[in-house]
Parts: C-alpha cells; sequence; structure tokens
C-alpha cells in the first residue's frame, strides 16, 4: 500500500444524525465504529443502543472491505436497507461488504442504518475531506487522528446555507437524544405487570434479546459461569477469549431475563425465598459449587417444601424422585401406593423408561399419596444430597476439560449426569456425560465451551413432540431451555439480594458488586423489598 494512497470504505448513514452528512469516506485500512470509538474512530453519536465500539470496518488492498461485530455486539447486513431487520440474525464474525448492501449497527428498532457504497482509492490531495482516519502497524490498531476540513480550499458561498440548515436539524435531532437520553428508564428490564407463577419453556421463543441487557449479561455470565468454567478446565485464555463463549445459550439467558424480569410475580417470589437462597448458597460455596447452581431449586419449586410433580413423583425443593433420593442419602420411606400398601425406594437410579416401569407411576399420574418419612421436604437435608450429585458432575474430568462444567452440571440436575453404574451400565443418552461424548464425536472436537448452546435446537413452538425430543441435537427439548432458565433466575436475584438484603445476609454480600454504577444490574430496574411487598398486598 502506498504512503500516498489508501483506500476508504464509503459509506452512507440512512438515520439519525450522520444522515445528513451525505457520503462519507472513511479512512482505512482500519475503522472503528461506535458510541464511543476512541481517537480516529467514527462516533455514532445520537444512535441508541450501541456499544463504545460496536463494530470495526477494514479496507483491504484490491477495493474491498468487511465488517465485523466487536464481542456481543449486534451488526445486521441485508442486500439493502429496505427490509425488516428484525427478520435478519446479526451476523458472527467478519463478513465481506458488497456494493449497496445496507449495515445496521445496534438492535432493531434503535441503533443506526447505513449503506457500504464502494471501496474508493483516494489521493493525499482528498485527505482534507476525510472524516475517519485509523492506522495500523505490526498487527496493531492504533489511534490515529481525525482530519479537520480545510475551510480555505475549495469553499463555495452556496456551502454557507447549506451548512446552516445542516446546523438547524442537528440542534432539533440534540433536543431528541436528550429526550431520548432522559427517557432511558423506560426501556430496562423490570415489573410492568403480575406475571405469572411459572414459564413455559416455548414462552422465552417470542422474546427478542435487547442488545443492552445482553451486554450485562454478558458481565454477569463472566463471573457466575465462566469464571468457575476457567479454573475447572485449566484454561486461563477461555476467560478473556470471549469468542469462546457459549454467545447462543447468553442469547436465551437474555431472553428468559426479559421474560421472568417483567412480572412482580417472579419478584415476588425471589423475596420469599431469600433465607432458604442464602442457606443454599452457603452449603454451595462449603463445596466449592458455583453459586448459581442455588437457582435449580428456585426454578424446580419456588424454594416450596411441599412441591409435587404429579406425574413422576418429584418432590420437595429440589423435586427429586424417589430413587435418586435415595442414592443422595435423602430419607424417603413407607410412601403408601394407592391401593398397594407401603413401599421404599431400594434402587439409586429411576428404572429406565419411567413413566412405564416405575411401580409409582400409573397412566402417567404418580401414585405416591403421601411417605411416612419424606426428607426432600427438608432444605438442609435435601440440599446436602443435592450437593452430592452436582459434586459428582462437576469432579468429572472429561466435563471439567469441556471448559462448560457450570452450565453442564446444572443441567445434570434436569438430564441426570450418569445412571448408566445403576442401571445394569445401560447407557442413557440423555445423560450429560454420555450426551456431551455422542456431541463431541459428531462435531470432531475437543472440547466445546459452547456445548449447550449449539443444543439447543428446539427453538419453535412445537417444534419438540415430547420433553425427550432432542430436535437433532443431543439433549432433550425440556434440558435444552433448562440451563437458561436457571441462570437467568440466578443473575436476577443476584440483582434483587445485592440491593435488598447483602447487609442482612453476609453471602449475598458479593453481590453488591453488581448493583453498583458498574453492575450489570443498572440495566434492570430492580424493585426494592418494600415496593414488592406493596405489590403482594392481597395477593
Amino acid at each position: 500500500m502506498s504512503g500516498q494512497e489508501r483506500w476508504f470504505v464509503v459509506l452512507k448513514f440512512q438515520n439519525g444524525p450522520l444522515s445528513f452528512q451525505g457520503e462519507m469516506p472513511l479512512r482505512g485500512p482500519v475503522i472503528r465504529l461506535g458510541a464511543n470509538p476512541g481517537p480516529g474512530g467514527l462516533k455514532l453519536e445520537g444512535y441508541r443502543g450501541l456499544d463504545d465500539r460496536q463494530a470495526v470496518l477494514t479496507a483491504y488492498d484490491g477495493g474491498t472491505a468487511s465488517v465485523a461485530p466487536v464481542g456481543p455486539n449486534q451488526v445486521r447486513m441485508a442486500p439493502h436497507e429496505h427490509v425488516d431487520w428484525n427478520e435478519v440474525q446479526p451476523i458472527r464474525g467478519p463478513t465481506f461488504l458488497s456494493d449497496g448492501c445496507a449495515l445496521h449497527f445496534g438492535p432493531p428498532g434503535r441503533g443506526a442504518t447505513a449503506v457500504f457504497l464502494e471501496c474508493r482509492r483516494l489521493g493525499a490531495w482528498e485527505q482534507g475531506a476525510i472524516l475517519s482516519d485509523s492506522s495500523q502497524l505490526d498487527a496493531e490498531v492504533r489511534p490515529t487522528e481525525v482530519r479537520e476540513l480545510d475551510a480555505t480550499r475549495r469553499f463555495p458561498l452556496w456551502v454557507i446555507p447549506i451548512a446552516l440548515t445542516i446546523l438547524t436539524m442537528f440542534v432539533s435531532a440534540l433536543g431528541g437524544m436528550v429526550f431520548v437520553f432522559m427517557q432511558r428508564d423506560v426501556d430496562r428490564l423490570g415489573p410492568i405487570d403480575d406475571g405469572q407463577e411459572t414459564y413455559s419453556y416455548e414462552e422465552s421463543f417470542t422474546e427478542k434479546v435487547d442488545v443492552q441487557l445482553y451486554k450485562g449479561v454478558e458481565q454477569a455470565f463472566n463471573e457466575f459461569i465462566m469464571k468457575p468454567n476457567v479454573v475447572a478446565a485449566g484454561w486461563p485464555e477461555l476467560e478473556t477469549g470471549t469468542d469462546k463463549w457459549d454467545k447462543n445459550l447468553m442469547e436465551w439467558v437474555t431472553r428468559s431475563e426479559q421474560l421472568h424480569g417483567k412480572g412482580w410475580t417472579f419478584w415476588r417470589q425471589l423475596d420469599n425465598a431469600h433465607e432458604d437462597y442464602a442457606a443454599v448458597l452457603a452449603e454451595l460455596r462449603k463445596a466449592n459449587l458455583p453459586d448459581v447452581l442455588a437457582a435449580i431449586p428456585f426454578q424446580e419449586s419456588r424454594y416450596n417444601s411441599r412441591a409435587k410433580d404429579t406425574m413422576l413423583c418429584a418432590f420437595g425443593y429440589w423435586q427429586f424422585q424417589p430413587e435418586v433420593a435415595n442414592r443422595a442419602g435423602i430419607a424417603v420411606r413407607d410412601c403408601a401406593l394407592r391401593g398397594r400398601g407401603l413401599w421404599s425406594p431400594t434402587a439409586f437410579a429411576p428404572p429406565r423408561n419411567v413413566r412405564k416401569n416405575a411401580v409409582y407411576v400409573e397412566n402417567d399420574v404418580c401414585q405416591i399419596s403421601s411417605c411416612a418419612t419424606d426428607d426432600r421436604s427438608n432444605l438442609r437435608a435435601s440440599t446436602l444430597g443435592a450437593v452430592k450429585l452436582l459434586g459428582e458432575a462437576f469432579a468429572d474430568p472429561e466435563l471439567r476439560y469441556s471448559g462448560a462444567i457450570t452450565q453442564i452440571t446444572i443441567a445434570s440436575h434436569n438430564a441426570g449426569y450418569n445412571n448408566a453404574p445403576y442401571q445394569d451400565n445401560k447407557i442413557n443418552i440423555y445423560n450429560m456425560l454420555h450426551a456431551y461424548r455422542k456431541f463431541r464425536e459428531a462435531a470432531n472436537v475437543d472440547r466445546s465451551p459452547d456445548f449447550i448452546g449449539r443444543n439447543i435446537t428446539c427453538v419453535a413452538k412445537g417444534q419438540a413432540t415430547d420433553f425427550n425430543d432432542r430436535c437433532g441435537g443431543f439433549l432433550g427439548s425440556v434440558t435444552q431451555h433448562y440451563v437458561p432458565y436457571v441462570i437467568s433466575q440466578h443473575l436476577l436475584a443476584v440483582c434483587y439480594y445485592g440491593a435488598n438484603y447483602a447487609d442482612e445476609f453476609t453471602v449475598f454480600a458479593p453481590y453488591r458488586t453488581f448493583v453498583r454504577s458498574n453492575g450489570y444490574c443498572n440495566d434492570i430496574k430492580v424493585p426494592t423489598k418494600e415496593q414488592v411487598a406493596a405489590q403482594g398486598k392481597g395477593k
């Protein structure tokens, strides 16, 4: 590349303040774009929903250019600007541009839309009109200066009225921007209606990912998912190499946050559970297990000691089936089977095809009316049993090496870790150890930090025929969405308990970090416990 000539990426913005600028030649080879891209970048000021560094454009010798998102930020591309951006999926990596194609930076309904006109080779004599300057040396992007217009050269008088018109329009746009900024709280996730007691997994299918909330999820995902994964896998590069993270799972976590966080009922349930949640957190930390596992009994029973599954006889806080409770050392004895006397579990795993072969299930209905002893309703006893079983999965060397041990351990509570030793050594393909092995074999990978996200394949209402349907993946449909539900509810619990109970319960004290000015909870309108109590009156 000559020192006197460079390639430029020429854009024309279709909305917002920059739409008044006409064609904008941006000096390559590297152009950063965002709300605050740094020296030499193109500042997309006045556009909502954009990160400081939203995207990078790159110009290449030969007149080609590409665009790439920065981290998880959304960038969409279409053949022209007349599209519904809600129907266009974000690109995942560097993508080459074609003349006339349209780019949308940020979430649909917000952000900036531009048309790529050409990759133009310009000489030094035109550099006075360049709006963005970025240079590259030794493969590193370095800050560069923004060239100013030379008012002494080629300055015709007709420019003055045009400049005044643009100034007037810019002032009007600036007023609108101030109004939008003042209204930002309206867009934050928070309770807006009473909501539901529980949500089916299919209800998250219709949620569209909010980019601002997604950015916050990245911070929380790192703390509660990736950090335990990094330590378990002995893979320090995994924490900083966000390109290896499970981005699809993060999107589903965001959808689930949006679904649950809008209902007052959800926040009331968190408030009702705060003492039990704190007790479970304390036991998990004693066992060096991740905090996020405390959301499992919240998802399973809303921390209701008497919760019961009417089909498979799962019961109590953690919703253990009788045989699984027996393996965990949780006492379950002398259970009354309707019309058939007393029964106590002796096996350590439910029989294969439990709906047909379990003595306590008939016509898909649980036949246990009560048990003389049932510690599944005892929080401490059932939690110690859960810690034992979750610890088995979390300690598995093969799963730890995956880089996704935290997510897999969550899934193991729903699908089982490895029942083969307790079922005549017959492999259960839905158990996590065997599902992961089959996936690795099929994908031909050494390890997979994005194992769960790559197996969220049931993504449309009615797509799964039952909870065992895998929709072409390696996890049952319920397990696929169980994981993001558990994670999302813990992330919301962190915000609520950090804001309301960190002074009262020492286990919640570390969560203060996330409710401070730079914490991800600031993208959520977390209600106070007084507001929750007021909303709960009469319920």
